[in-house]
């Protein structure tokens, strides 16, 4: 009998990150070929206290400029207010119609917390306790707005049903949230969250929170232990585990010939560095590991950020992609218009208009 990871599709999302580049058009450039390639997401990390574009405004920009590619900001939590964060999230959904997403970041830098004077830095494991608290707030004020409380009608001037509005009333460690949101419902319910797991003081966050989990190695026996602890954890948080994705985060240069692994890549592995792991090698070798990998059920699917951006991302649409698409590993085309439906998540229900107190 076929697991419930044999049935499942392959999922491969790519960074877009080109810290030297403040020109939205070469985000939108580089999105549109992801999507030609059929891509889950692409994501943007964000460029808090150091040179680079912002990343959600520069997703923002792209949203209207592509069709089907989900679109992943990085948003840290530490220094921007929760009520900002769900409602710059919930846009990104509404304008790109359901593709958005947001990876969960933290901000632990000294030089960062000057920056924005919001506070002192502190530890790992407090600050990702707050941005666990951060979106678990950001869920709740998602749901404050039901479906189809938006009524605008002309005739009577009533915009929304206000039975349809919920309150929150949340205290975290270091904030405080009361009132409904200011934006309607998001079109994917709740936007996709991804968190990356790979330090402990993340992976009760991704346990509880994301649908997404991001893991950083170069072996594929930790990568396969790191899903099926986050797995595990999820279900005690009263979770399906078969809800939450983990993907193996790997850096790749593919700079080399068509196939040209380097000793210790392609059919080897990826090589642990300083950075993270690193695959340095061709598209055909890299096309072999993402199957290796998947094959073994060690995850399910991969996060890879290129050496150098249009290079690397043009050499994985148009070869590891349509080799895996060639062995009926990964999608021709996307089956639907959502990022959810991309990850083969559900939309989750709203809490309020199924009953639950406000």
């Amino acid at each position: 009998m076929a697991s419930s990871h044999d049935r499942r599709r392959l999922h491969l999302a790519v960074a877009l990150d080109q810290p030297s580049v403040h020109d939205a058009g070469s985000y939108v450039d580089a999105a549109r070929l992801a999507e030609r390639g059929a891509l889950d997401f692409v994501t943007l990390d964000e460029g808090l206290g150091r040179p680079g574009p912002d990343a959600l405004a520069v997703l923002a920009r792209v949203a209207p400029a592509t069709r089907r590619v989900g679109l992943v900001p990085t948003v840290t939590t530490t220094h921007t207010e929760p009520v900002h964060v769900h409602a710059a999230v919930a846009t990104l959904d509404r304008v790109s119609h359901g593709r958005a997403g947001w990876r969960i970041g933290v901000s632990a830098g000294e030089g960062e917390a000057r920056l924005l004077g919001r506070r002192r830095a502190v530890l790992a494991e407090a600050l990702w306790q707050e941005a666990g608290e951060v979106a678990d707030v950001a869920e709740r004020l998602w749901d404050r707005w039901e479906d189809d409380a938006e009524i605008r009608d002309v005739a009577t001037g009533r915009f929304v049903d206000r039975d349809k509005l919920h309150h929150v009333d949340s205290t975290g460690t270091h904030f405080s949230v009361k009132g409904p949101s200011v934006v309607p419902r998001p079109p994917q319910g709740h936007p996709v969250r991804v968190v990356d797991a790979t330090e402990p003081p993340a992976r009760g966050v991704a346990a509880r929170y994301a649908d997404v989990a991001l893991v950083r190695t170069a072996h594929p026996a930790e990568a396969a232990a790191a899903r099926a602890g986050l797995r595990t954890s999820a279900a005690a948080q009263g979770r399906d585990p078969d809800a939450l994705r983990v993907l193996a985060a790997l850096d790749v240069d593919l700079g080399d010939g068509e196939y040209a692994a380097e000793r210790g890549h392609g059919g080897g592995g990826p090589r642990p560095t300083p950075r993270g792991p690193l695959y340095r090698g061709g598209p055909v070798d890299l096309a072999e590991l993402i199957a290796a990998w998947h094959r073994e059920g060690t995850v399910d699917g991969f996060h890879l950020t290129p050496a150098e951006s249009r290079r690397d991302l043009e050499r994985l649409v148009n070869g590891t992609v349509p080799l895996l698409q060639h062995r009926g590993l990964f999608r021709t085309f996307y089956p639907g218009s959502t990022l959810r439906e991309h990850l083969d998540l559900g939309r989750p229900a709203n809490r309020y208009a199924a009953g639950g107190a406000s």
